[in-house]
């Protein structure tokens, strides 16, 4: 008897970019060490395509201790400088993810609620196809160690680690892996790795 795979049978990528997972993005407050919110500034339009989310300005803000920070996009000459996406800090503030834990020997990563629920349908998927150009696709670009069949089990039950640590708060609840980097920010490589 064979057993029926825990997640869906299949996924299609229809070539969501990370950057549409931007717009919130749970950090390690860096006055507290709880969870704190990276969001848009409550005052700026909707913005009309999502790659427009690595230039807005952003608010992080902290509920337990009030902690406010405030972050611009960088002009150069008449260009503004938006972000590179990706990696355990967030990039607008540099803070560490909330959203981080330990996984098949890497660390596995998540902005916010949606992100987790998207990565776990992919991972969960026997049978995924493309429906989109894979050049910014966020699942073309995962790494190999979470699209590996041998993994699913571990990468799902991590991604279950990370829906878990969205509901905590506190900062003695976050994961070993969020913990605030010594010696400034870890060295940044394309969206996802080790």
């Amino acid at each position: 008897m064979t057993s029926e795979p825990s997640g869906p049978a299949r996924h299609i990528d229809h070539g969501r970019w990370l950057a549409q997972f931007a717009g919130r993005i749970l950090v390690v407050c860096p006055r507290c060490a709880g969870r704190a919110l990276v969001v848009l500034r409550p005052d700026l339009e909707a913005p009309r395509y999502f790659s427009q989310l690595m230039f807005m300005p952003r608010r992080l803000v902290c509920a337990a201790c009030g902690a406010v920070g405030e972050w611009e996009a960088r002009v150069r000459g008449t260009a503004r400088v938006g972000v590179a996406l990706g990696g355990t800090e967030d990039p607008f503030f540099r803070q560490p993810l909330w959203l981080q834990t330990r996984c098949v020997g890497h660390i596995l990563w998540a902005y916010n609620e949606q992100h987790i629920d998207e990565l776990a349908a992919y991972v969960g998927a026997v049978l995924r196809e493309r429906d989109a150009s894979p050049t910014m696709a966020m699942f073309a670009r995962l790494p190999v160690w979470m699209k590996r069949a041998d993994n699913r089990a571990e990468v799902l039950a991590g991604l279950g680690r990370l829906r878990a640590l969205a509901e905590r708060s506190a900062p003695d609840e976050r994961s070993d892996a969020a913990h605030p980097r010594d010696g400034g920010p870890r060295i940044r490589g394309g969206l996802y790795f080790r």
